[in-house]
């Protein structure tokens, strides 16, 4: 009975759980856990370079999220909340470490959708051997590539192509205009367009 109990909650949509997670049921918020902890240890693996720090970040935004859950007013907000947890920690991260996010001139617009890079976009159906081979290989290449960002490009992008934030979104969590959040996340793509153009040509 139990299980049957739990197993209804995979049925909710992200906003019904947060409303149930508010109201103290520890079944939803078990399953809004469950449900972010992938993209969370995502983003923490490409915004940082320390591999051993990417567990302990994860799960500290997570407890982050469980503690501060009943503070998000809007339940249809709840991803750029995570967002904005996960931002935050990472921030407080390179503090720890003494370092500073490095800052870019802006001297060009980019328009929205202009070559735009999907970096999550890998091919991954029935693959040859060879096939999965070079997926492999690729997929390698994208986070060498995107760990060699500077720490304010890595953040843009992976916060635009990983999580899905709008432009507006990533200017408010990164506290910059949306001006800025575009000449990045266009300056990344171009730098892992220029790394990765043996893959692409």
């Amino acid at each position: 009975m139990i299980l049957l109990g739990k197993k209804k909650y995979k049925n909710k949509n992200l906003e019904e759980l947060v409303i149930l997670a508010q109201q103290d049921d520890i079944d939803a918020l078990e399953e809004l856990v469950k449900r972010n902890q992938d993209s969370v240890y995502a983003s923490f693996y490409y915004l940082n370079n320390d591999c051993e720090d990417i567990l302990d970040l994860t799960q500290e935004a997570l407890l982050k999220m469980a503690r501060n859950i009943k503070k998000l007013k809007d339940p249809a907000k709840f991803k750029p909340w995570l967002n904005q947890i996960v931002t935050r920690l990472f921030y407080d991260h390179l503090r720890s470490k003494n370092r500073k996010l490095k800052t870019v001139p802006i001297d060009k617009k980019d328009d929205d959708d202009q070559d735009r890079f999907n970096v999550a976009d890998v091919p991954c159906k029935t693959c040859t051997p060879e096939e999965s081979s070079l997926n492999s290989e690729l997929s390698c290449t994208i986070e060498k590539s995107i760990h060699k960002l500077p720490d304010s490009f890595r953040l843009a992008i992976v916060l635009r192509e990983f999580q899905g934030l709008s432009y507006e979104e990533i200017a408010d969590i990164t506290n910059t205009n949306v001006g800025t959040v575009k000449s990045r996340i266009a300056r990344a793509r171009n730098k892992l367009q220029e790394d990765l153009k043996a893959y692409i040509a």
